[in-house]
């Protein structure tokens, strides 16, 4: 029934566990049983039930006495019985500890409503489509780092540096920063981004109109709650990443698709009469890697002033693709202030960061702050002012250019061992100017089997057929190739190799 435990490191001894065991039954004392009977069963039931879960650590035995008012004899010959039924294992020198049972259920399991009758409101309409996005990214590929997109060279950023910027901020700190902060964000760091995008973007914006959000996504949700009603029009590339359609699809907006070609986003076709939102990824179009050009750029400006709507530049990987030979970005050639710009260090540093910003034209900054008011409220002051300083000490230079080094190293990598193993059997095309590939897929399996087969062996891909609104849903997988070093690259694809074979013969 049991099997070997795992030792947590959380302080449990500093727990007072006395609600627990009045509600597993150690309130009702029984004239017939003993105290220390009472407080065994009592016990027993909250490991059973899991209150008390696998691994965690008991109060030491005084502790325990002193917190319900009985003597630690009584709470000793209560542990005995539960170690001698093995469901916790004495640890000398060390504590009591819960035991692991083999056939332990989850949550999940034991609380699973579907089919039992039991009556819960309805879960609204943008839930439910929101709750269907999450089979679109499967978020078991969290644990995997090859080839997953949207990672940069995770193995080269500075941590010693920042570890040291977290050591000074904290040394350092008043007690009034510990308080309530600005929605807005820290104006140190929103100074900071306002430099940066002048000296890397050419834009020139008040630091008044920078909001420093979690990341795009964030950056989007808000965007969308500031101006989207149900059934008003938002205009989506196509294809295009598919927590963004969800996203607007939860809003209940309608959505129309603007095709892709060689120059970027294409809207002499789309039928919208009044949209509110053009969403579009011109530095690097997801998951296409299209850089859009300077001529589509002015033309999709006039064409949202002719229609009165808003454009949203998410600029996807612009460090990557606007090194070498720059594009003006659309928010710096629209004198309207009809583009929001939005942008994230989560793709330039790491995404556990989890720090982005967007530049918000002025009719919308008020709506746009009361709505973060009313929601996450602020980042964390601490990782803003961190990341300040790591731009003010050039910290952000270096390692832009460090990135640029390494993904250029991988992508040539990347390429080269990728077409060896696979030849004609998964087509890449190497013009994507940003840290992924698209692997055309030459089978009659669908990318989406294809893609959970690798992520069940430890290969992170997601299925390109996903990004598609509307239209030929293509076949293949949407790969990154900077987040890890040439050899794991080397190693990983000739393991894909193995995986893709085996596959195709079952």
């Amino acid at each position: 029934m049991y099997t070997n435990f795992k030792i947590y490191s959380i302080p449990i001894m500093s727990f007072n566990i006395k609600n627990v065991l009045h509600s597993n039954g150690f309130g009702n004392k029984e004239r017939c049983k003993s105290v220390y009977v009472i407080l065994y069963e009592s016990l027993k039931k909250a490991i059973l039930n899991k209150t008390l879960t696998s691994g965690l650590k008991l109060p030491p035995t005084r502790v325990l006495a002193k917190d319900i008012g009985i003597s630690r004899s009584t709470v000793l010959k209560a542990y005995d019985l539960l170690v001698l039924e093995k469901l916790i294992n004495a640890i000398p020198g060390s504590g009591y500890y819960i035991s692991t049972l083999k056939k332990e259920k989850n949550l999940h399991d034991i609380y699973e409503v579907e089919g039992t009758g039991k009556k819960y409101p309805k879960i609204s309409k943008r839930g439910a489509v929101l709750k269907k996005g999450v089979q679109i990214i499967d978020p078991k590929s969290n644990s995997g780092i090859a080839f997953r997109p949207g990672l940069p060279p995770l193995d080269i950023f500075p941590v010693n540096k920042w570890k040291k910027l977290s050591g000074d901020y904290w040394r350092t700190v008043r007690f009034s920063q510990l308080s309530y902060s600005d929605p807005r964000g820290l104006s140190v760091l929103r100074e900071n981004v306002a430099s940066y995008l002048k000296l890397y973007r050419n834009i020139y914006c008040s630091p008044d109109q920078i909001i420093i959000t979690t990341g795009a996504l964030h950056s989007l949700s808000l965007i969308g709650d500031a101006l989207i009603d149900k059934n008003n029009e938002v205009i989506l590339e196509n294809p295009t990443n598919p927590l963004v359609y969800n996203l607007f699809k939860s809003l209940r907006a309608k959505i129309y698709q603007s095709e892709i070609d060689d120059e970027g986003i294409s809207i002499d076709n789309v039928t919208s009469k009044a949209p509110k939102l053009i969403y579009t990824t011109p530095s690097n179009q997801y998951p296409v890697g299209i850089r859009m050009t300077l001529k589509r750029r002015v033309k999709l400006l006039n064409w949202a002033n002719k229609k009165k709507a808003f454009i949203i530049e998410d600029d996807y990987d612009h460090e990557f693709s606007n090194w070498g030979n720059p594009i003006p970005s659309i928010y710096s050639l629209d004198n309207q202030q009809r583009t929001i710009y939005s942008g994230t260090f989560n793709k330039l540093l790491h995404p556990s960061i989890r720090l982005g910003y967007m530049i918000v034209p002025y009719y919308l900054l008020d709506t746009i702050i009361g709505l973060y008011q009313q929601s996450n409220r602020f980042v964390s002051p601490a990782t803003q002012n961190i990341l300040s300083t790591f731009i003010e000490k050039g910290y952000l230079n270096q390692h832009l250019r460090s990135v640029i080094e390494a993904s250029i190293e991988r992508k040539a990598s990347f390429l080269e061992h990728f077409r060896r193993a696979f030849d004609n059997e998964i087509e890449i095309n190497s013009k994507n100017t940003g840290l992924h590939f698209i692997g055309q897929l030459n089978t009659e399996i669908n990318d989406v089997d294809i893609s959970n087969h690798f992520s069940n062996k430890g290969v992170i891909t997601h299925p390109y057929s996903k990004c598609f609104i509307a239209g030929e849903q293509k076949n293949g997988l949407v790969m990154g190739y900077s987040s890890v070093n040439t050899t794991v690259i080397r190693e990983t694809i000739n393991r894909m190799k193995i995986v893709y074979t085996d596959l195709l013969n079952s």
